[in-house]
């Protein structure tokens, strides 16, 4: 069980490839914490985008103002806003300059409940971070959080180890998910069977193209 650790995860666990950075987060706990409370949730969906080998990437056309974050150091927070509503939190990877990085996409809240649920609006536990939009919202993530160091004590954002590591054979790829370029590479990870990973927006569920490699 969760009981508010504060261990965090050292910088050269980002110094790598975001396709090996991307599993080994499934199960880590990600946290905000700020003047009204502290909220964490244990990750159980996340996508890797490669870069300037990723058309799908933010960074594949180079550096702007609002993809800076990326071309830094790992183990940085990279915080962008997108359909005029949500606001999306991605773990920088890689060396300064490659813009690597990988999105969170969905996690079981197992501390701050109850601040979660004020901030979603929501009740149904399921549903508090079942989400990027929603997983930022529950964490109170917004811009302001663009360039967040995750890897130094007494930051407002940190993420640490899994207290429970998952099965390595329950974790899943494929497609990623609300992308039109390099939609069909498997480079979304997810825990298999999990019930706080978002719903799949295609027909049916989630495409399962079997375990990862490592």
């Amino acid at each position: 069980m969760y009981q508010g650790r504060s261990e965090l995860l050292p910088r050269a666990f980002f110094d790598r490839p975001a396709t090996e950075v991307a599993p080994d987060l499934l199960g880590c706990v990600f946290w905000s914490a700020g003047p009204d409370g502290r909220v964490a949730v244990r990750l159980v969906e996340v996508e890797a985008y490669e870069g300037s080998l990723d058309p799908a990437s933010h960074s594949y056309r180079g550096r702007t103002a609002r993809n800076a974050v990326m071309f830094g150091p790992p183990g940085h927070a990279y915080v962008y806003f997108t359909y005029g509503m949500h606001y999306c939190a991605n773990l920088v990877c890689r060396r300064p300059g490659d813009a690597t990085a990988v999105l969170l996409r969905a996690g079981e809240v197992v501390e701050g409940n109850g601040l979660a649920a004020e901030r979603r609006k929501v009740q149904r536990e399921r549903d508090l971070a079942r989400g990027p939009g929603r997983l930022c919202q529950a964490l109170a993530i917004d811009r302001t959080l663009d360039g967040t160091d995750v890897c130094t004590a007494g930051s407002p954002l940190g993420i640490g180890p899994p207290v429970d590591p998952p099965d390595p054979a329950a974790i899943r790829t494929g497609p990623r998910v609300g992308i039109t370029k390099a939609a069909d590479l498997p480079l979304r990870f997810w825990l298999a069977g999990d019930r706080y990973v978002s719903a799949y927006k295609g027909n049916g569920p989630p495409p399962a193209l079997g375990p990862t490699a490592s």
